[in-house]
């Protein structure tokens, strides 16, 4: 999640409703429809609902469609915007999926993992403020993990009366932080949450865990090699940015949010190393870090693999701002040290998130939010599962059980990193993770026999998409 164009791989508040005369729900006119009617007349009988296409997949029906939300929960007659989901219609006799990646959501049908797992139906919503679900204009001060969650809590009271059997929230990085919160605002929504990889950064003036991190992942050679490699995209500064400008130029790209080509690259070179353990497979990526002495040209295609120049640029940028500033103002980011570049640092501190959200819109941090959610999970999560990776940064930072969580369970697997999954555990966890989630369902394994995904695999809806964003920093 911080700002270098990683490749992510998807694994495929004060009030819930508006009141009478703003935003409707929706619930009650879709509990009237009888069940034999059409399903996607079931779905457009719902206030606020629109469809926007339907695409045929086997075995499913699949909506593309807007959902009409307040701006601001708190005062929700004061203006609303049209919010983009998905829905990947099993029966409304399975459970349901309750999906977010924390970002832009994918028009192009897929399954997560729970939902294989469950064989149910799959609701994927995208975040409040991520173009085209932005309100115009857009007040900012708006987009908050509480307004964010009563998003979530809106579409789940809109569809229940449709799909009334259990529901599972779910996502990735930024989407399982997401599910996190709305579990948090609102804890009998779900009957299970599925956060994979969800960073945790419950201080954001201590990050000393990623430091740590650093000095440990992997073996020593590897470490090594890539503090070497660094340095040399340092080192090799002017002939790089010249490379750099040149190939921003002829592609049409620009640097003003990051400042200029120079500082843009600085970032990208901070982030190497972030970068590459959080999406490179160390089995093999270790061995093709390049010597300090490669050409010009293999170096610029390694960093171009691990980092994306793209990223760095106002065009790579803007579509992520606004998780830029969820980070600056809420999340929080790592900020981690670089030993291995003293003394080629031009610009220290410009690793962060208000450099990549235009000075035009005010950054105030709430140091209130995280501890309180952190709290939250610690002593009354129950029924969520936190899946991690060993070589994942994010990890450094994670959510943790204590006395008073029920029925949860955070899992790791080995070696992984920031697209690890349930089915990467070691078999016992596997095996665990998977009897729990079918259970939290509904739908659980029959007694003395082993928990496996009840949906067969399919080539079109499982396949581990690879999907350009930002390494945002959670």
């Amino acid at each position: 999640m911080r700002k270098a164009t990683r490749w992510l791989l998807s694994l495929a508040v004060l009030i819930g409703t508006a009141g009478a005369g703003s935003v409707p729900t929706g619930a009650a006119a879709a509990s009237a429809e009888p069940k034999h009617e059409d399903i996607k007349d079931r779905i457009l009988a719902i206030p606020g609902m629109r469809l926007i296409e339907e695409k045929p997949v086997d075995g499913y029906r699949y909506f593309v469609l807007n959902y009409t939300q307040p701006i601001d929960h708190r005062h929700p007659r004061k203006g609303t915007f049209e919010q983009r989901l998905t829905l990947l219609h099993k029966s409304v006799d399975r459970p349901t999926v309750f999906y977010t990646s924390g970002y832009n959501v994918s028009t192009t049908p897929s399954r997560t993992e729970p939902t294989k797992v469950i064989d149910g139906n799959q609701i994927s919503l995208e975040y409040r403020y991520f173009t085209p679900s932005r309100p115009q204009p857009a007040n900012w001060k708006k987009l908050d993990i509480r307004q964010a969650a009563n998003d979530q809590h809106r579409i789940f009271q809109a569809l229940h009366p449709i799909y009334d059997k259990n529901w599972i929230a779910t996502g990735g990085s930024k989407g399982g932080m997401t599910a996190t919160y709305y579990r948090r605002f609102f804890p009998h929504d779900m009957n299970g949450t599925v956060a994979y990889v969800a960073p945790n950064d419950v201080d954001n003036d201590e990050d000393s865990a990623y430091d740590r991190f650093f000095r440990t992942v992997g073996t020593e050679r590897c470490r090594t090699d890539l503090a070497a490699i660094e340095r040399e995209a340092l080192v090799r500064r002017k002939e790089m940015v010249k490379r750099f400008q040149a190939w921003a130029d002829e592609q049409k790209q620009t640097f003003h949010t990051a400042g200029n080509a120079d500082r843009a690259y600085e970032v990208m070179v901070t982030d190497l190393a972030f970068g590459f353990w959080q999406y490179q497979p160390a089995e093999t990526a270790c061995g093709e870090i390049p010597e300090p002495t490669v050409s010009t040209d293999k170096l610029w295609e390694w960093m171009d693999k691990v980092g994306g120049f793209d990223s760095y640029t106002d065009q790579g940028m803007e579509p992520y701002m606004p998780y830029y500033y969820q980070a600056g103002t809420q999340l929080g980011e790592p900020g981690y040290k670089y030993p291995n570049l003293d003394g080629l640092l031009k610009y220290p501190g410009i690793n962060s998130s208000r450099t990549f959200v235009p000075k035009d819109i005010p950054m105030r941090f709430d140091k209130r939010a995280m501890p309180d959610v952190d709290r939250w999970v610690r002593h009354h999560a129950n029924r969520m599962m936190f899946v991690n990776g060993e070589y994942d940064p994010w990890n450094s930072e994670h959510f943790t059980l204590g006395r008073g969580a029920r029925d949860s369970y955070v899992f790791t697997v080995p070696g992984g990193n920031h697209g690890s999954n349930i089915a990467k555990l070691k078999e016992a966890d596997r095996t665990k993770a998977t009897a729990a989630l079918l259970e939290w369902a509904g739908v659980p394994a029959p007694k003395g026999t082993k928990a496996t995904p009840l949906a067969p695999y399919n080539k079109k809806l499982d396949k581990q998409e690879m999907q350009r964003i930002p390494m945002l920093r959670p």
